[in-house]
């Protein structure tokens, strides 16, 4: 079986970061992790006008490689085109956010968010507020790079470590989740700096689409 990962903005450097960080989840015997760039994106995904544009061509690739795939993940944190994705094909799709986020709230009591940018946070707090979690929410808080800074670590990894430590010390979170699938090169750094549980919320994804897909043994 297949697992198709799908970063929905138009930046190959994404990908390449994000292909890299499921390294761990391609075991022998496991589905086939592909990870795909949505060509029509924009180079990251920052605005609703952003999410809402990329809506309808991901429901678009997903019907494309229906036959060819067991699973969908959408590789960004507003989880945009989610819902039509579903609409379009009988496989399930999973998104990023709500699979990070789970993760994060089976991991500690309340959770913090790592953002890019100032702007995406109201986004995310409808959408926690739609998940049901807003009550575990500890902080959102953004680092001020937007997508296709990420990749600089000498402009990221300083401001993410500083956000994630108020994140913990300020606001009282004992897990954190990244709110970018770009961040995902950092993870270990800041769980191994910070000290609390750092959720890759595309890991966390594709390791729920593999147990969806994981054989069911027949009835004794």
């Amino acid at each position: 079986m297949r697992i198709v990962v799908l970063n929905p903005n138009s930046t190959e450097a994404v990908t390449e970061g994000i292909d890299a960080a499921l390294d761990p989840l391609r075991l022998d015997g496991g589905p086939t992790i592909e990870c795909a760039t949505l060509a029509e994106g924009p180079p990251g995904i920052e605005t609703d006008a952003h999410v809402q544009a990329v809506a309808a061509p991901i429901a678009r690739f997903v019907a494309s490689r229906e036959d060819s795939a067991g699973a969908f993940v959408i590789a960004c944190f507003s989880d945009p085109g989610l819902a039509e994705a579903r609409r379009a094909t009988r496989r399930p799709v999973l998104g990023m956010a709500a699979c990070g986020v789970s993760t994060a709230t089976a991991l500690g009591s309340r959770f913090g968010v790592i953002s890019i940018l100032e702007q995406a946070i109201p986004r995310h707090l409808r959408y926690y507020d739609a998940l049901g979690v807003r009550s575990r929410l500890a902080g959102d808080r953004a680092v001020g790079v937007g997508v296709t800074g990420l990749a600089d670590e000498s402009r990221t990894l300083d401001p993410m470590m500083a956000t994630g430590a108020a994140l913990r010390d300020d606001d009282g979170a004992d897990v954190l989740v990244l709110g970018c699938a770009g961040m995902a090169r950092y993870r270990e750094r800041l769980e191994d700096s910070l000290g609390i549980p750092v959720v890759n919320p595309v890991l966390a994804a594709a390791g729920m689409a593999i147990s969806i897909l994981a054989p069911r043994r027949p009835a004794a």
